[in-house]
């Protein structure tokens, strides 16, 4: 069987270089990249995702430290993971597969988990907050959507890294079989034989592709949420507009009533203070003239109106 050795901080990255046949590049990713990728090399298998970074020899397995306490877990569920592997009582009289494979199934295994549960974490509040714009809409709300949108997308990015890194293997025979250390140490692997560890990667091609699904599906519930939300607030933004142009022709219509009934008051000699009717006249007069002003203001609203939904008309169809 094989090791677990974990090096936090222990061995230097010219030892480490020295030691597996690295090369200094392949320290530089594992110390500074945070993108998924896998490296295979003649002798070992460095891996880099997310939440692991492992380097894996045909008779053991070196974990590298990595901050942070949902980072921490993961390691630790894969270390425990990979010590179940180990028991020799768990093949039950069957030949077990090859030490790195049961690492590279641990790794995975254990960074689908972590995938899915951070899935969970973001889709719970999701689902919660969509709920409650339907009922509801408030700035406070509107804040937190934008916060989980930007979650949502960068889980996303995330899942489909993943997903494109398995892919990539998958296309290659070449890499599939590089994988086959144990094998290719004792030149007993054939080209052909690449059956047990496609069907491994291509399980959890399959699940990453579910989640990159799953979480696509949550930014565009969220992107249509938003848009709806928009369109709202477009509409009643659009109704506060044509309101305050009503209340604005109306106003119009009274000051120009009330300049016309200003002269019935004026403390000049003039005809209409004179007539018996001139109160009349000028009362009538200023109704007409509200009225007059009024109805031309209010159609023009009504014009403008129209015009608007004509264009947006246009534009949707």
């Amino acid at each position: 069987m094989g090791q677990v050795l974990i090096a936090n901080g222990r061995l230097k990255k010219t030892e480490l270089v020295t030691r597996y046949g690295l090369l200094p590049r392949d320290m530089r990713k594992i110390d500074t990249s945070n993108l998924p990728h896998i490296d295979i090399r003649p002798t070992v298998i460095l891996l880099n995702l997310l939440y692991l970074k492992v380097l894996i020899k045909r008779d053991r397995v070196l974990l590298f430290d990595m901050d942070g306490t949902r980072t921490s877990s993961v390691q630790a569920s894969f270390v425990e993971d990979l010590q179940t592997k180990m028991r020799p009582d768990r093949t039950d009289g069957v030949a077990p597969p090859p030490y790195e494979f049961e690492v590279l199934d641990a790794v995975l295994n254990a960074v689908v988990i972590e995938l899915g549960n951070e899935l969970e974490s973001v889709r719970t509040p999701v689902i919660s907050l969509l709920a409650e714009l339907e009922e509801n809409i408030d700035r406070q709300k509107l804040r937190m959507l934008l916060k989980l949108s930007k979650q949502a997308s960068a889980f996303e990015h995330k899942a489909k890294l993943v997903r494109t890194v398995l892919d990539d293997i998958l296309e290659s025979n070449d890499s599939l079989s590089a994988l086959y250390l144990t094998d290719n140490a004792q030149n007993v692997h054939g080209p052909e034989d690449l059956a047990e560890v496609e069907s491994m990667l291509e399980s959890y091609y399959a699940i990453c592709d579910e989640i990159a699904q799953d979480a696509q599906s949550l930014t565009s519930m969220i992107k249509n949420t938003d848009d709806i939300v928009q369109t709202i607030l477009d509409t009643n933004r659009n109704s506060l507009m044509l309101l305050h142009l009503k209340f604005i022709s109306c106003t119009l219509a009274l000051g120009t009533g009330t300049f016309v009934a200003s002269f019935y008051g004026m403390n000049i000699q003039n005809v209409l203070t004179e007539a018996d009717l001139g109160f009349v006249v000028v009362s009538a007069g200023s109704v007409t003239c509200i009225a007059g002003a009024g109805w031309f203001g209010l159609r023009i609203v009504g014009n403008l109106r129209r015009v608007t939904m004509k264009r947006n008309k246009g534009f949707l169809g």
